[in-house]
This record gives structure tokens, sequence and C-alpha cells, in this order.
């Protein structure tokens, strides 16, 4: 039987992927959290598997150079679903660059098979 990895380390895992700027650790982040076949996709941006969602990340770093995606409130999750509230916010830390909700489809082992992205309020800087 496969361990099933809990919720809250894979969003932790989820977030340390859009966060680590080192390429090595953030392929750790990714092959923790993810299946490899998995997918993400939002309004402006569409990545498979671990090469595609690498490169989504190395994108958002060039396009938000110092900016931290972070987690807006508790995780809600039932049967192989989850969802969760995040932020992008500014280097300082203070401002909201853009904020949104994420829902995740989960394979049988608890990491991400699908995460689908909306934006609540985007504020700025081409978001």
């Amino acid at each position: 039987m496969t361990e099933t990895v809990p919720i809250d380390a894979v969003v932790d895992g989820y977030f340390a992927m859009w966060n680590e700027t080192d390429t090595t650790r953030r392929g750790d982040a990714i092959a923790a959290a993810w299946t490899p076949g998995g997918g993400y996709l939002d309004p402006l941006f569409v990545a498979d598997g671990y090469e595609a969602l690498h490169a989504l990340v190395a994108g958002v770093h060039e396009r938000f150079p110092g900016h931290r995606f972070r987690l807006a409130g508790p995780v809600d999750a039932h049967h192989d679903r989850a969802r969760w509230d995040s932020e992008l916010a500014s280097p300082d830390g203070g401002t909201t660059v853009v904020s949104g909700v994420d829902f995740a489809v989960l394979a049988p082992d608890g990491r991400l098979r699908e995460v689908t992205g909306f934006f609540a309020r985007p504020t700025g800087e081409g978001a």
C-alpha cells in the first residue's frame, strides 16, 4: 500500500515550488508535491509535467523578482479534492500583487495531479 502524503505537506510543497529560486531544490519540491504528469492551469499559464512546471515557475520569477506566494487561509480538502486561497506578495511582504483560489485534484498518494488557479483580485504589475 502506498503511503498518502498529508494535504498540508502537499500544499507546503506547492508553495515551496513557487517560491524556490534554486533549480535543484525547486525540482525536489515539484517531485514531492506533484505526480509526474501533474498539471497546472490558470488564466495566463498552462504547465503539464515536471519540466513545464519548472519552466512556469522560472518565468514567474523573471516577471516578479523577489515576490513570494503565500497561503491566505485554511486548506479545505475532501475525497480527492482540495482548495486554498493564495496571494502573490511584493518583496517587502506587505503588498499583495494578486490573490486567488486554487482547486486541486489529488492522486491516490495525496500528491497533486491537477491544480486550477483563479485570480480573485489582480492589483497591478500586469497581473
